[in-house]
């Protein structure tokens, strides 16, 4: 291979980087996706007969959220809410629009990670931001895209569907966690496996606790989409919302059940090892004064004195090991009598 024919790789342009971090812009209307089209034509949408657009944004840089800002009036918090993530879930209601933070959680080798999605909802425009979530959600608008009637109902039914397929993932997380805290519980009371492991019961109560500070925010966020006082959200989506509502507040309950349960077994686990240990102290304890006896008669006779009773005697011998053998069982049967072995 020659040297004129390696040619360099061209360094990615500004408008390569845009669409790496644009993953969709389409218009609806009536329900329907009407075309694609690109950032520049997203307020040409006329939204006084339904329509809407909805754009889907991955970690876009502060020029292309100035961008949309521009294009769809949004507030200038929102916007660096949206650019520097790292926000607890929350909505905020900025004149006739909404701007939504929700965590979005994915388990990767037994440890939660948690993303943020940040939606911007008005009249006319749904724009989603994710950050850290590897989770896309072309799954979400193509589920939409199948019921139109439902997508007709306009950019509140696309704020559910997000909201309902974030909480909806939360759920195999939970699941997978359960099992395991299950096999924690069997480790601790089976006591076949030697000590269980308590390091992870530590690690899945703070796994746990992650899960319940991205989920139980969202059971307030859904009653105040059912208020009066929320505008794009119309009174007919109600009934969705509250269903959002009901799994969010199945989450968090078995959150609280898995937590209460980890600590159930933790404690269980102290309780059975100082068992073990008192156990352990009462065997030797009784080991102690079954052989002091034996052990007192045998120093006594193994001294070297010449006049000592029964030492010329033929049967002191036998007497002395008759003698230690008594001794040694009868405290033994006496502990067997008590019932403290």
């Amino acid at each position: 291979m020659t040297e004129s024919s390696v040619r360099p790789r061209p360094e990615p342009t500004a408008a390569d980087a845009k669409q790496s971090m644009v993953i969709n812009c389409a218009a609806y209307h009536a329900g329907c996706r009407v075309a694609d089209i690109d950032l520049d034509q997203a307020r040409e949408v006329d939204a006084s007969d339904g329509s809407f657009v909805w754009i889907g944004l991955h970690e876009p840089d502060q020029p292309l959220l100035r961008t949309v800002q521009q294009r769809f009036g949004l507030h200038d918090l929102a916007i660096e809410d949206a650019l520097s993530a790292h926000q607890r879930p929350k909505l905020e209601i900025y004149g006739d629009s909404l701007f939504i933070v929700l965590r979005t959680a994915s388990l990767q080798a037994h440890k939660i990670r948690c993303g943020e999605t940040h939606i911007f909802a008005g009249r006319g425009y749904v724009v989603t931001v994710r950050h850290g979530s590897t989770t896309a959600y072309k799954e979400v608008r193509a589920r939409c895209e199948g019921a139109p009637k439902m997508l007709a109902m306009g950019e509140g039914f696309v704020v559910y569907s997000i909201m309902d397929f974030i909480v909806d993932n939360y759920f195999p997380i939970l699941q997978e966690l359960e099992s395991e805290v299950d096999a924690l519980e069997d480790s601790v009371f089976s006591r076949t496996s030697g000590r269980p492991n308590v390091e992870r019961i530590y690690e899945l109560r703070h796994e746990l606790l992650l899960l319940r500070r991205a989920v139980q925010p969202l059971q307030e966020m859904c009653n105040r989409m059912m208020r009066f006082d929320v505008p794009l959200i119309d009174q007919v989506m109600n009934p969705y919302f509250r269903d959002v509502q009901d799994h969010v507040i199945r989450l968090v309950e078995s959150i609280d059940n898995l937590r209460d349960l980890l600590a159930a077994s933790l404690e269980a686990h102290l309780l059975l090892s100082s068992v073990e240990q008192n156990n352990i102290i009462k065997i030797f304890s009784v080991a102690a004064v079954v052989l002091m006896p034996p052990t007192l008669i045998a120093s006594i006779y193994g001294m070297n004195f010449k006049s000592m009773p029964e030492l010329e005697w033929p049967y002191g011998y036998s007497m002395a090991l008759v003698l230690m053998v008594l001794v040694g069982v009868l405290p033994y049967l006496f502990f067997k009598w008590k019932k403290w072995l």
